[in-house]
């Protein structure tokens, strides 16, 4: 059997678990940020658009478009319904466009479990799939035969779509997902744990997730070389927040907060910022 490609997070998996960490009721009693400020004790993951060259299933027809696609690249809880954005075979770039209703299953095709692991990880789309041997979740491979087992029953696809191009206008170490119950959507945001990789630590708070709770970012980077680079991990760190609202005045003022003098905004970032601030 082929070894299915393994990436332990991104923007789902990983962000389960610091959804525990933090607490539903602390996650729910986050309040918007109003000025700038530091905040503490934020969890730091990565995501990116994931290639479907890493993975091994049959291609199927894609609901949306006019092309088929590797069946666990759509649907697996590695490919681009759990990632929300990826690059076809094409070299061009897909997102999901509907998830749908039908929520997430196990390898054994039971109901998942967010942020428990083991037997309760996801797996699978609860659609898109073939029901083997024993009820548990399986596919057939590119290059014949199956995952698991031949497939009994067909589960078909129901209101999930996918469509062309990226899901918003993301950049490389350039754009977070963020709760924006805590930090609002166009907010710059300064991660100094990441300044020696885009030289002056700043992103812009562009995306969202159902995972990203609380004091939890996560940073879109290129795709790593394999499959086997799960992204940083980084628990504990501090970020400096400069709401959307207060972007514009930021960035004329002074750079200096707290007991920190953070770099100025870069002015590739202050054009897209400050214009979308207005």
């Amino acid at each position: 059997m082929p070894v299915f490609p393994a990436r332990k997070k991104l923007s789902t998996l990983i962000a389960a678990l610091a959804v525990l960490a933090l607490g539903p009721a602390s996650a729910a009693s986050a309040k918007v940020l109003k000025k700038p400020t530091w905040v503490s004790k934020v969890t730091i993951t990565e995501y990116y658009p994931v290639p479907e060259w890493w993975f091994v299933g049959a291609r199927v027809d894609t609901p949306g478009l006019d092309r088929k696609s590797r069946v666990d690249w759509l649907y697996s809880a590695r490919g681009v319904s759990m990632e929300g954005d990826g690059i076809g075979l094409d070299g061009r770039p897909y997102h999901i466009s509907s998830v749908g209703r039908s929520g997430w299953i196990t390898q054994k095709g039971r109901r998942a479990r967010f942020g428990v692991g083991g037997v309760f990880s996801p797996f699978w789309r609860a659609e898109g799939y073939w029901k083997g041997p024993g009820g548990q979740v399986t596919f057939p491979l590119d290059g014949g035969g199956w995952y698991a087992g031949k497939g009994k029953r067909y589960v078909a696809a129901s209101d999930i779509t996918f469509a062309k191009g990226r899901s918003r206008p993301l950049r490389y170490y350039r754009s977070v997902a963020v709760d924006p119950r805590l930090i609002p959507l166009g907010s710059l945001v300064y991660v100094p744990a990441y300044k020696p990789l885009n030289k002056d630590g700043w992103f812009r708070a562009d995306d969202v997730g159902g995972a990203i709770i609380g004091r939890h970012i996560d940073v879109f980077r290129r795709p790593p070389d394999s499959s086997s680079d799960s992204g940083r991990y980084l628990d504990g760190r501090r970020i400096f927040v400069v709401p959307k609202e207060k972007v514009a005045s930021y960035v004329r003022g002074a750079r200096v907060a707290g007991n920190g003098v953070i770099p100025p905004v870069p002015r590739e970032l202050q054009r897209r910022s400050v214009t979308r601030s207005r």
